[in-house]
């Protein structure tokens, strides 16, 4: 492993889950491939509902997108909500923005519920704007969202200012619905949860063969093989071996640097109202604080890439033009994940066999939708219902030149992080 898969979150987590490799043969209700947000959710669905789970991770709990997220809980999606109605009609468009946009509460509340030791910080985020055409962008959001009934608030540059601590920004969109986590630790929460109400989790377990025969599935990996009613398939960017059901979607990089825990003056100049936030630039930038008083900043590109070297130098760059005060801070951690995006920014489910689905897509939106899509899919494969399902199953699901298009973005990333300032 790189040192860029070894994310802060890994040294700071707080909780674990007790794990093997599978060694033997078992029959379950549902088998979950994948240990990110969805199938974990997924699995501690069906076990609290008493079905017998097994969930089988190729790695180990929140190897993927999860352990590397920048950790807000935001509700909805990257789209505002009339290109969600445009894309899905007006009545699932509807329900998928009515169900997201509660999606924080679904996770603060398990969090609570089972006292996940993941840092919970609901203090809501703040979206930025900027330039002026950000600004206009935010303007469209706020209009669309108070529509569909947001408690979202647009903020002037001088609230901006005070909000986030940095004079950069002409606007800044509020949603006190969202807040901050420690997103490794949240996986592993749920993995831990999961087992205690009955799950099998089981690590270092990759699926090599999936199929159907005799009204049941079989799963074989190199050491057992799951015979399962149903299947749930959560693998998303992160996806090993059956290229049968391979997600299609276009990979895209996100990297993060922090600081190490700042003194007490510097925190308090910093984000003090708690926030995460993000900002409206094509190549996009995030930044948030940590429970220890750490800066964490980071943005489109990945740390693996020839252009790895304009990445570090951006973030540097990128931290004094929003915080001068920081001028003399090292950054002491740095790593990257993968984000399935697809073309429309809406996940995808997909029907891949009887009483068995798929889910990626999630566009860089993990957290919220992938709790509430892991929960959903359980309970619609464990009752055999699609009208459960929080989007309509699609039968197959493309993207064109999708190699091309991850080339695009880190390269636009890569340019963008070498010859432009932003500020």
């Amino acid at each position: 492993m790189s040192d860029h898969d070894q994310s802060l979150w890994r040294k700071t987590c707080q909780e674990h889950v007790e794990s093997t490799s599978l060694s033997a043969d078992l029959t379950v209700d549902l088998a979950v491939i994948g240990g990110g947000y969805t199938g974990c959710a997924a699995a501690l669905t069906a076990a609290r509902a008493g079905a017998s789970v097994c969930l089988l991770e190729a790695q180990e709990i929140g190897h993927g997108g999860s352990g590397r997220n920048v950790g807000l809980v935001n509700a909805g999606l990257w789209l505002p909500p009339e290109d969600i109605r445009g894309y899905l009609g007006a009545n699932a468009g509807d329900r998928l923005i009515d169900l997201l946009a509660a999606a924080p509460s679904a996770v603060f509340d398990l969090i609570n519920q089972h006292g996940i030791a993941c840092d919970p910080v609901r203090k809501g985020t703040l979206h930025c704007a900027h330039s002026t055409a950000g600004s206009r962008n935010l303007q469209t959001r706020y209009a669309q969202l108070t529509a569909s009934g947001a408690p979202v608030k647009l903020l002037s540059a001088e609230q901006a200012r005070q909000r986030t601590g940095s004079a950069a920004f002409h606007e800044a969109l509020f949603d006190p619905r969202a807040g901050t986590i420690q997103p490794l630790a949240y996986v592993r929460g749920l993995a831990r949860c999961a087992t205690e109400v009955g799950a099998q989790v089981f690590t270092n377990s990759p699926v090599q063969s999936l199929k159907h025969t005799a009204g049941v599935w079989e799963l074989k990996t190199s050491s057992g093989t799951i015979r399962a009613k149903s299947v749930m398939q959560a693998t998303n960017a992160y996806h090993q071996h059956l290229q049968a059901s391979a997600p299609a979607y276009v990979p895209v990089y996100y990297f993060q640097y922090s600081t190490g825990p700042l003194s007490d003056n510097l925190r308090a100049s910093l984000l003090p109202g708690g926030e995460g936030a993000w900002d409206t630039g094509l190549i996009m930038t995030s930044f948030r604080m940590d429970s220890q008083g750490r800066l964490i900043i980071g943005a489109m590109g990945d740390l693996g890439h020839v252009g790895s070297g304009s990445h570090s130098a951006w973030i540097r760059r990128m931290m004094t033009a929003l915080y001068p005060q920081l001028a003399d801070q090292a950054l002491v951690e740095g790593w990257h994940g993968r984000i399935a995006m697809t073309s429309d920014h809406l996940p995808k489910i997909t029907r891949i066999g009887p009483n068995a689905l798929s889910v990626h897509g999630f566009s860089g939106r993990g957290i919220g939708p992938g709790t509430v899509f892991g929960r959903m899919m359980a309970e619609s494969l464990l009752a055999n219902d699609p009208a459960l399902l929080p989007v309509p199953i699609v039968s197959s699901h493309r993207e064109s030149w999708a190699g091309l298009r991850r080339a695009y973005f880190e390269t636009g990333a890569a340019l963008t992080h070498l010859i432009k300032a932003r500020f």
